[in-house]
């Protein structure tokens, strides 16, 4: 009777794990036990800024918006509620954009909720 042996399957899990580990530094990128460490480690810090990055863009966008919204005599805040009152459904990834790149056409719409 001899024992199981699955070097096949190990062997391909861990080659997974040292390709995931590709460009680490040092013992990181060839041990496969401090390399698993490191590939879960990884993962964990990018489904974390995942969602980091989407609320890294948000204040982005609301300070582009207010910056230019003051520039054009209104706050943030109030601006904001004035497209919402006059029902202009416009997010702030389209305003922050409008406002760096198309500065005439935002000040036209301040002017337009201002009234």
């Amino acid at each position: 009777m001899s024992r199981v042996k699955n070097s096949v399957a190990t062997r391909a899990r861990r080659k997974r794990v040292i390709k995931l580990a590709k460009g680490y530094f040092g013992r990181k990128s060839t041990i496969f036990k401090t390399a698993n460490q490191a590939v879960i480690k990884s993962a964990m810090y990018a489904y974390r800024d995942r969602r980091a990055n989407k609320r890294n863009f948000r204040k982005l966008w609301i300070t582009r918006i207010n910056a230019a919204a003051r520039l054009n005599g209104m706050s943030y805040s109030t601006l904001m509620h004035a497209l919402k009152v006059k029902g202009i459904a416009l997010d702030r990834k389209v305003l922050a954009d409008m406002a760096v790149n198309d500065a005439n056409g935002f000040a036209k719409l301040v002017e337009s909720v201002k009234a």
